[in-house]
């Protein structure tokens, strides 16, 4: 967060991420098709497995540029709160399909391998493979690395603890998904040398094995990312104190009893508050009090959309404070 602590949104916050996602979703395509051609002449069962690990991977890719323009719809009088949670949903439904479709695949296919055995070919395609894919990888990942370092000095944060909290599942995920394909690569890449040396194809089923567990574990934490979010998650602890305190600071407010958040979307925050004011002042105090807390939100908090005040009785200095996400 800025000294302020208020995350601040960059300039061009979707289209950076829609940057990197259309990058990571070429660079995917032309590695599956790579890793295919030596996975089909080498006969290994790690490559032909690190090629549907690209593929669903592309198709993730296709699945989050959707969420990043679905949900940037703006709001109507369908959906008043705006789309944002669309975005959720079909960031849920990427981290699902690379499940089923890389993870699911790659072990039913290194099991295969293990049980039956396999045909082996020319090595030297494979490595040459692997060694262009670790390359258009790792671009993207520095790419995804570079946004992700940009957002957490943004937010004065460190990047994992950023990746922790961040509501921009998009740049999440391709970030995760580039870190499981290079380390998937150097996977790939020992079962063959392993295969190569002992001449025992055990070693590349075990490789594949290990790529499915890897796009399961990654698949696993988006999907339960993306569920949070669905449902509504509040945001950060640290966030939630500092507008119980930026209300709390208005002149004739007493105490701020309740305080509800719900990230509605990458970018936009709800705010729900009841406050207690001083029982002396004016309606119209009172009207103008909430009008000065909504402003200083808003100037803090950026990605605050709507902010709805309930003058309620509370007990002076009793305020709803560690509220929000413990992340």
């Amino acid at each position: 967060m800025e000294p302020s602590g208020s995350p601040q949104k960059s300039e061009n916050p979707e289209n950076e991420s829609v940057g990197t996602v259309v990058i990571a979703g070429l660079a995917n395509l032309v590695i599956a098709v790579a890793k295919l051609f030596a996975g089909l002449v080498s006969g290994s069962a790690a490559m032909v497995s690190e090629s549907a690990h690209s593929l669903a991977d592309t198709i993730t890719e296709v699945f989050l540029f959707v969420a990043l323009r679905r949900g940037a719809q703006p709001a109507d009088e369908e959906h008043p709160f705006g789309y944002g949670k669309e975005s959720f949903v079909w960031a849920f439904i990427a981290a699902v399909f690379t499940f089923v479709g890389g993870a699911g695949f790659s072990i039913y296919h290194g099991i295969e391998t293990i049980v039956h055995g396999e045909e082996m070919g020319a090595f030297v395609w494979s490595y040459v493979v692997l060694a262009v894919s670790f390359v258009a990888e790792g671009a993207s990942f520095l790419r995804a690395r570079r946004q992700v370092a940009g957002e957490s000095r943004r937010w004065g944060v460190s990047p994992s603890r950023f990746l922790r909290l961040t509501p921009d599942t998009t740049v999440k995920a391709v970030y995760f998904e580039d870190s499981a394909a290079l380390i998937g690569l150097v996977l790939a890449g020992a079962g063959l040398l392993l295969t190569e040396l002992t001449g025992n194809t055990v070693w590349d089923g075990v490789a594949s094995i290990a790529i499915g567990l890897l796009l399961f574990g990654v698949a696993a934490i988006l999907a339960h990312t993306n569920a949070s979010l669905l449902v509504g998650r509040a945001v950060p602890r640290r966030v939630h104190n500092l507008i119980a305190a930026d209300i709390q600071s208005i002149p004739i407010v007493v105490a701020v009893p309740t305080l509800l958040t719900m990230q509605l979307g990458p970018g936009d925050v709800l705010v729900a508050a009841k406050v207690d004011f001083d029982d002396d002042v004016s309606g119209g105090e009172i009207e103008a009090a909430s009008d000065e807390a909504e402003r200083r939100l808003r100037a803090r908090f950026p990605s605050i959309r709507y902010v709805f005040l309930d003058p309620t009785r509370g007990t002076a200095g009793r305020n709803h404070v560690n509220g929000g996400v413990d992340l």
